[in-house]
């Protein structure tokens, strides 16, 4: 039934809308060609937000950061039962879910069933990318005031990266 239900789904949604439309007599195309209008703008006014995440990334990626900061915590990591390769994801999910991504995939290349691939995963998974958020969103509608919602989305980051190594050292160990 499930499989039924997300085949037709999406044709369903665009009927229903195209429908709608035609008793409320609106110009779909025309409608259509002014959204796309407007995020094109949206678009090309995040462009300098996206470019100085990605840059601050490239620059802490390079620095050797990561890895000294993987040394730095490498006894309260082993006392967490968090392998070090994970630190990285830990520290790049909440700038950029790209690069966290691709740092991911460099861990799972090592075997798709061990635990550092699981925890990974479930970090990934349990995390949002909060600076890309911000910088984007909020740039996009031109916010500059941020007041507490770095704070919140950071502490929210931090909880799901502590419930994917709780949720994993119980049921993975």
């Amino acid at each position: 039934m499930t499989d039924i239900l997300s085949l037709w789904a999406l044709p369903l949604i665009i009927l229903t809308i195209l429908t709608a439309a035609m008793f409320k007599k609106v110009p779909v195309y025309e409608a259509f060609t002014e959204g796309a209008k407007d995020g094109f703008d949206v678009a090309v006014r995040i462009i300098p937000y996206l470019v100085a995440i990605i840059v601050a990334i490239s620059m802490f990626r390079a620095s050797g950061c990561i890895e000294f900061l993987g040394q730095i915590f490498a006894p309260a990591l082993t006392a967490l039962n968090v392998p070090v390769d994970v630190l990285p994801v830990m520290i790049v999910r909440p700038l950029s879910g790209s690069a966290a991504l691709g740092i991911f995939s460099e861990i799972a290349y090592a075997g798709p069933g061990s635990y550092a691939t699981k925890l990974a995963a479930v970090m990934v998974g349990s995390s949002e990318t909060t600076f890309y958020v911000l910088a984007v969103y909020f740039g996009s509608i031109g916010i500059t005031k941020l007041r507490w919602a770095l704070p919140v989305g950071l502490l929210a980051d931090a909880i799901g990266m502590l419930a994917a190594i709780i949720v994993c050292a119980t049921v993975l160990a």
